[in-house]
């Protein structure tokens, strides 16, 4: 997939896709520093946060311009496509869930994921860098359907038995898109009914994680089970996006009213 498009600014922020191996790296050195250092991760690797699927995925990666060289990267997403995955062996989200659903869509995916944003950065002009460079690569490559795994810390399930039900409830994707766990990996989402929710709706909002709420808000619908990563420390779930509902939210937010680019 083409990666080729021109970086956006604001302010000192920069986003970008990684140039070299070096730019990686400092992304890895950031994801280390998130999901080991501050979530409690696992690592065989001392400092950085490395897999096999980096050397196929493209490195989405804001860049603070006033900070020092090697700590210039503070907030990163990595983007990998039905070509390279093949290349790769697998989706990464294949080792916690069945993709057989989106594997016979006929369009064109996108797995997203890795995502992390360094502590200092965690605002608004950050997260619209980020998902506006996200949606321009997915128009610029005609994707249909966005998807990963997003995270709630901890892996006690029943901690986020309303939560998970909650988005079971009101969020669950339709049975041709719907992915299923892997045998024997997660387990239902619908923990408790509809009826013990209703009156609490704004307080589940209001506590989902910041990015699995900010896929529901562009139209985000989840899979059928929440599987415990002990490894990364975090009870995770499946979330795919339709373009189709993405763009019509990067129109209404970043594009001039009357603009056709």
């Amino acid at each position: 997939m083409s990666h080729s498009f021109v970086p956006l600014v604001s302010e000192n922020l920069e986003l970008r896709f990684a140039r070299d191996e070096s730019e990686i790296r400092s992304a890895q050195k950031l994801r280390y520093s998130v999901f080991m250092e501050e979530m409690g991760a696992q690592s065989n690797s001392s400092l950085m946060d490395t897999d096999s699927f980096d050397l196929y995925c493209n490195h989405l990666l804001v860049i603070d311009r006033l900070r020092p060289l090697e700590d210039r990267v503070v907030g990163t997403y990595r983007l990998l496509g039905r070509d390279e995955a093949a290349k790769a062996g697998q989706f990464y989200s294949a080792s916690e869930y069945d993709l057989t659903p989106l594997l016979a869509f006929k369009g064109n995916i996108l797995e997203v994921g890795r995502s992390c944003v360094h502590k200092e950065y965690r605002k608004r002009a950050t997260m619209q860098l980020l998902w506006r460079g996200l949606a321009e690569y997915a128009l610029a490559n005609d994707i249909d359907i966005l998807f990963g795994c997003a995270s709630f810390p901890g892996v006690d399930i029943e901690q986020h038995r309303h939560l998970l039900s909650f988005l079971h409830h009101y969020h669950l994707a339709p049975p041709a898109l719907r992915v299923h766990a892997l045998p024997l990996k997660g387990m239902g989402m619908n923990l408790c009914p509809l009826t013990d929710l209703e009156p609490n709706l704004a307080r589940c909002i209001g506590q989902l994680p910041p990015l699995i709420k900010g896929y529901l808000r562009v139209g985000g619908l989840v899979g059928a089970d929440a599987v415990v990563d002990s490894a990364f420390n975090t009870t995770d779930i499946f979330i795919l996006v339709q373009m189709q509902h993405l763009s019509n939210r990067y129109d209404q937010r970043f594009r001039p009213q009357g603009s056709k680019e």
